[in-house]
């Protein structure tokens, strides 16, 4: 089962690319890295932490 690669920060709606720096929780919730700062790492949908996603490359 493959990450849902969401396409934009759930927070600010920036627009962020597969091989882009994200992060996420263990719902996938998906945040740029401003956002997962001024979170302090934390998730504002369910209290997780947010980790580094993935990166994928690039098409």
């Amino acid at each position: 089962m493959a990450l849902e690669m969401r396409e934009s920060c759930e927070r600010c709606a920036v627009s962020l690319t597969a091989d882009g720096r994200a992060s996420i929780c263990s719902y996938e919730c998906t945040f740029c890295p401003d956002c997962t700062e001024a979170m302090a790492g934390s998730c504002p949908n369910c209290g997780g932490e947010l980790v580094a996603r993935p990166r994928r490359k690039a098409d």
